[in-house]
Order: C-alpha cells, then structure tokens, then sequence
C-alpha cells in the first residue's frame, strides 16, 4: 500500500513534532525541514505528495519557497500564517499556495485538509467532469487525458487547480457558478477558508490563457453572482 508522503516545513519545532506526530498516526509518512534552503532541497530529494508550509522562515522565508517550488513542480502546498493580514494570504494564494491554515490551529484542522487536498488530487468527491477525452473552445484545448491544455496549440502550464476549474467550467458554458458552488465542487470540499482563493485562481488562468486578461473572452465574470464560461 502507497503511504503519502508530507513534507512540513517550520521553524518552530514544537510544531512541526506535534504535525509529525499526528500525521504519522494517521498513516502518512512525514519528513520534515526548519528553513527555506533546506525545504527546497527536500522537495527534489523526497517528492513529497503535500508540503505544509510556513511563511516566517529563515533563510528563505515560505513566500520565496512556494514561487520556487511552483517552477519545478505542481504539488500542493498548504501555507501556515500567524498572520491575519488579507495580503499575506492572497500573496500566496496568487504564489500558488493550494490552501492556507491561520496560526493557532490544530493538528486536526491541517490533517483535514491534507487529505482534502489528496482527495481533490485524485479526482474523488469532486463535481470535476473527468470523463475521457477533449474539451475544445476556440483557441483553448483540454486534453483530459494527458492533464493538459493547449491555447493556438501551445502547451500552457496550470497547477492542477487550476486546471480543475477549467475543466468544470468549460463542461457547462454559460452556467454561472457562485464561488462557493466552485469551492465545493472544484476544491472538493466544504471550503473552511478565504473564498477569495477563487477570485486568485481565476485571474491566474486569464493571465495564462487570455489574450486579454482585462477584457476575457473566456472566463466571464457575472457581476454581484459568480464565473462562467463562454457558450461554445
């Protein structure tokens, strides 16, 4: 049987022993680092399936840690903050931070949502359309097969989230979706947190996939309602 394996990232070590302890009760293997240079480092050695990580770290702090991770890998990664500022939330949200747990929280809460990320990862308890085959709207081509979109027959880069929320959308165009109708079908579960995480992920994917960002042909916004995609 295939144990995930969790990278916890802290620096403070009564933290990351009572995660590690937790976690290991429930199966996972854990592996863990107290600065940024050491995590990136355990990124490429372990591979690990979910990295937990904190933003205030020595010599990189987890900002720094997340970009890198993003342009070697698409693993989820859930952020610690002690912060309660928006802005550190959404920055790593738009750095693409999976998720993000405020500071104090209990271990409960963290493992609850390593395995909803796990589950989301694996397509289960989700409303994603995961049927076989191509989704194709104008210049943009899902090949759900291969987990990968093409924009004028280029490859495009998506984190898996965001390529969920492609392919939910574009599987019924015109159908406005709230954003905690997108949290729970597309996220994969009752979404605890900011729903501001979605708001970041669409203007992630109009940055990827539109010509114009500022004036989307695909992905639409329903003022005071939700997103939408283009009627074929």
């Amino acid at each position: 049987m295939v144990t995930e394996k969790i990278l916890v990232v802290d620096d403070e070590k009564p933290i990351v022993e009572i995660l590690k302890y937790n976690l290991e009760k429930e199966g996972f293997q854990v592996v863990t680092a107290f600065d940024g240079e050491t995590a990136l480092r355990m990124v490429e050695a372990e591979s690990p399936d979910v990295i937990v990580l904190d933003i205030m770290l020595p010599a990189k702090d987890g900002f720094t840690v997340c970009r890198e991770i993003r342009q070697r890998r698409d693993v989820p990664i859930i952020m610690l903050t002690a912060r309660e500022m928006e802005v550190d939330k959404v920055l790593g949200l738009e750095l693409g931070a999976d998720d993000y747990v405020t500071k104090p929280f209990s271990a409960r809460e963290v493992t609850a949502r390593i395995k909803a990320i796990l589950r989301r990862s694996a397509g289960k308890e989700t409303g994603i359309n995961h049927s076989k085959g191509r989704l194709k709207v104008g210049t943009i081509t899902v090949d759900r097969d291969e987990v990968q979109v093409y924009n004028e027959g280029n490859p495009v880069e998506l984190t898996l989230r965001e390529f969920n929320l492609l392919v939910y959308l574009m599987t019924k165009p015109g159908f406005v979706y709230n954003r905690e109708q997108l949290l729970n079908q597309v996220w994969g579960y009752d979404y605890v947190g900011d729903d501001r995480t979605v708001d970041v992920t669409v203007r992630r994917l109009r940055e990827k996939l539109e010509q114009d960002p500022a004036k989307p042909e695909y992905i639409h916004t329903k003022r005071g309602v939700g997103y939408f995609f283009r009627r074929r």
